[in-house]
């Protein structure tokens, strides 16, 4: 993931001109890894929009979203991988 922003949200954040959907396309792929960092961006992207504002409500949702996958992963299957369905059962050098 880059570091730097881009130019376009730059300037819709500086004019207060962000929508729901910059939100959004910032969010959509979202994984535990990279979560922390696109939570930083959200923030940024929000701060100057009043807290009524369409694109800070979804942002706000999106924050808490993040730091739960950051912190506490993404649940897919309540099995363990070990079990679930498709899986191979562990390689005996990682079994317990």
């Amino acid at each position: 993931m880059s570091g730097s922003e881009s130019p376009e949200l730059l300037a819709k954040r500086a004019s207060g001109e962000v929508s729901v959907e910059d939100v959004r396309a910032l969010t959509g792929a979202s994984t535990p890894h990279f979560a922390l960092q696109l939570a930083e961006r959200i923030s940024a992207l929000i701060a100057p929009l009043p807290a009524d504002h369409p694109a800070r409500v979804e942002g706000e949702r999106e924050l808490a979203r993040l730091q739960a996958i950051a912190f506490h992963g993404e649940e897919r299957d309540e099995r363990p991988p070990s079990l679930a369905e498709g899986y191979e059962r562990p390689l005996p050098s990682l079994a317990p």
